[in-house]
């Protein structure tokens, strides 16, 4: 069956008419009375450290007060309007699964693998686990994702993929191990997180649900290609896309990086210079974003990427030189994936292939500067069709949405914030009640 694609547009937001996220807690039926109950018997399992906390809130309104959340983890990743529910009150379990890295400096631990769980005192049945975007921390999730579904009545767990910040890659012993100790991760909380609400609500979850941006979107796909068997669906809101022969983040990223600066000094060069952007991938209309994305991703997400899948490429250099122009001894700028056999091999370790076995949804903005969508989810879709399993896939295309709903308070009228579709994307995966349906049936 083909795939089914959907174009949103910001006249859609405004007519799906999307209920308050704040009553759907309302339906979630009280499976254990009572306040915290059985808070003294959780244990999740393979922890090395756990705190268990009694809240009378678990959304960000009140965890931003009671220090049970770190808002730096998420500064960027949602428009100043994105709903803000309260007065979800239940269990938040803080913790560690052992790891020698320790990056992640959350509770003055300096400990990676950290993770955090919350239990809604009215809970609907269902799990959300999810990845983090970027290389941020456990908390990153906990306003586009954590409160929205908590508000839903939800139980949810994040984990910090067991390695954070820019230099993530170090103390790896291959390239990609980094990387691939995502997928780990992501699993080993999973299998926890369910023994955790067996323990709390007396029964597993009847539907568990894995959800992420970027390279928490990745991991969605991944574990729905990999591990479906713990899940019933997913949502991957623009997830990054390794292929082995392209396109991945080194088959336009050093584009971007060879040719911005050309176009943004003018001259005779400058069209020449973004027609190959635009070649590479780049969404025609997304130029009032590229300086951006220069100064703050393309630049950045090469080196380290590159650093933890090629590290030779550069010598004794930790990432490049940042900012280099084309012609600089071991610029990225000049990086050329397909030359580096050594790359597609590491790639080939974490590579999507489209074999779903459980429903997926997919958002992605039409104007994402980092991962464009003609070379990452418009790919990915094609993928599923030709694995077989687009019936289990729907794809959202976002007219206007781009890669960080944090740059449409920055750009007034010219983006679209995609974390409305995400809570409709998880309302239609489970038809509202809990129960997932078929993705083919949810527009």
């Amino acid at each position: 069956m083909s795939r089914r694609i959907w174009v949103l547009s910001a006249a859609v937001v405004l007519g799906i008419a999307l209920p308050p996220v704040e009553a759907v807690a309302h339906s979630a039926e009280p499976v254990v009375s009572g306040h915290c109950a059985r808070i003294g018997q959780l244990r999740v399992p393979g922890a090395a450290h756990q705190k268990v906390s009694c809240l009378a809130g678990l959304t960000t309104v009140s965890t931003e007060k009671s220090g049970h959340t770190n808002p730096e983890d998420y500064v960027g990743l949602t428009a100043a309007d994105m709903p803000r529910p309260a007065g979800v009150p239940g269990i938040q379990i803080d913790g560690y699964f052992p790891d020698d890295s320790r990056s992640n400096t959350n509770h003055g631990w300096n400990h990676d693998a950290q993770f955090v769980l919350r239990l809604p005192d009215r809970w609907n049945g269902g799990l959300v686990v999810s990845g983090t975007p970027g290389n941020r921390r456990q908390y990153a999730n906990d306003r586009a994702i954590a409160d929205q579904v908590l508000a839903m009545g939800y139980a949810f767990a994040a984990t910090d993929k067991g390695n954070t910040g820019v230099a993530f890659y170090h103390g790896q012993r291959y390239p990609g191990e980094a990387i691939a100790e995502w997928h780990q991760r992501l699993t080993e909380l999973t299998v926890a997180a369910k023994h955790v609400v067996r323990q709390r609500y007396g029964r597993p979850p009847s539907t568990t649900l894995a959800a992420g941006i970027s390279n928490g979107g990745y991991l969605v796909r991944w574990q729905l290609e990999n591990r479906p068997s713990l899940y019933d669906g997913g949502v991957d809101w623009e997830g990054t896309l390794w292929t082995t022969n392209g396109p991945n983040l080194f088959t336009f990223l050093p584009v971007a990086l060879r040719n911005y600066p050309a176009y943004a000094e003018g001259g005779e060069e400058a069209e020449a210079a973004r027609q190959r952007m635009l070649d590479a991938g780049f969404a025609p209309g997304s130029e009032f974003l590229w300086d951006y994305h220069y100064r703050v991703y393309w630049d950045l997400t090469q080196r380290i990427y590159r650093e933890a899948l090629d590290p030779s490429y550069d010598g004794p250099l930790d990432a490049g030189v940042p900012f280099c122009r084309s012609g600089t001894p071991a610029c990225d700028a000049d990086y050329d994936y397909a030359s580096r056999p050594q790359a597609q091999r590491a790639v080939r370790r974490i590579a999507l292939t489209g074999r779903i076995g459980k429903p997926l949804i997919t958002l992605h903005g039409t104007l994402d500067t980092l991962l464009p969508i003609g070379v990452d989810s418009d790919v990915y879709a094609d993928m599923v069709r030709k694995a077989g399993r687009g019936a289990l896939h729907t794809y959202w295309r976002v007219e206007g949405g781009n890669h960080t709903d944090g740059l449409v308070d920055e750009y007034p009228g010219r983006l679209t914030a995609i974390g409305p579709y995400f809570v409709e994307a998880v309302r239609s995966l489970t038809g509202r009640q809990g129960t997932v349906v078929s993705a083919r049936t949810t527009r």
